[in-house]
């Protein structure tokens, strides 16, 4: 089961209203292969599992919007991930183009600035209109889950702590009046706090529990993360999982086990801050 946001698009439910039955919505699988005909093995693997996809920067550069096309053709959700970052002229065209091609959910790098996003915002609520279609759902991305304290500090030449730099991009995000962000789950509880419960959280950085799942090499590149559970049990709205899938020996039983612990996460709401 999903709801209809404000823009017709198909989405879980608010945070605090996850049961079983709507679980499949709030899981995205990256299609992060190098040419559509992989891919879409994999979703036709997945079909009756899976009804989101992301389509990433790989993929896209390989076939364009074909990759859109061929997951819409198959009744599938899209989340769009090129997260634009450009002047916001360049940006809003992009994000166009985004909306034309049919996606359902789409992102930008807040630090591109309040000006780039309220661009991006105009942009998409235009084309939708000109084309009658609804308008992809857009996120901010804050801090990439492969960068940690240690890193941000390094890199960055900054004295705050991450989960100040993501709490306070998505309050520009926010502001500029983005739907809301991505974000890795070590900060969803902060950004629920200072954003509230209507605000959208898509969050990577998911590592599964279970023995399977277990051992530093399994985290990849990714070092700020925690379980589906965890993370929806923190108030994230949907999940993006990738490796852990896409990998595994069999990934409809990985995606199966994923959705068991989204599940599983239905009645912590009720100890959360947002209720």
């Amino acid at each position: 089961m999903t709801n209809k946001d404000d823009s017709g698009n198909n989405f879980p439910p608010p945070v605090d209203d996850t049961t079983s039955a709507q679980s499949n919505s709030c899981l995205i699988v990256p299609l992060d292969f190098p040419d559509l005909a992989t891919a879409l093995v994999m979703v036709d693997q997945l079909d009756t599992t899976i009804s989101w996809f992301k389509v990433g920067k790989e993929l896209f550069t390989a076939v364009g919007p074909m990759a859109v096309e061929s997951l819409r053709d198959r009744g599938k959700q899209v989340f769009l991930d090129l997260k634009f970052h450009d002047i916001p002229n360049t940006v809003a065209g992009a994000v166009a183009a985004a909306t034309a091609v049919g996606a359902n959910l789409t992102n930008v790098h807040a630090s591109g600035g309040l000006e780039m996003m309220k661009a991006a915002k105009q942009s998409a609520t235009h084309e939708a209109e000109k084309l009658g279609i609804p308008r992809p759902k857009l996120l901010a991305v804050t801090v990439l889950t492969s960068v940690d304290q240690t890193t941000f500090a390094r890199d960055f030449d900054s004295r705050r702590k991450i989960v100040e730099q993501v709490v306070y991009l998505a309050e520009l995000s926010q502001k500029a009046g983005m739907d809301g962000v991505v974000a890795s789950p070590l900060e969803i509880e902060q950004i629920r706090q200072a954003c509230g419960r209507e605000f959208w959280i898509v969050t990577p950085g998911i590592r599964p529990g279970g023995r399977s799942f277990c051992g530093k090499d399994a985290l990849n590149d990714q070092k700020r993360v925690m379980t589906p559970k965890q993370a929806i049990g923190a108030g994230a709205n949907q999940l993006v999982v990738g490796r852990p899938i896409t990998q595994a020996d069999n990934p409809v039983q990985a995606a199966n086990q994923i959705l068991a612990e989204i599940s599983a996460a239905a009645g912590v709401f009720s100890n959360s801050s947002l209720v």
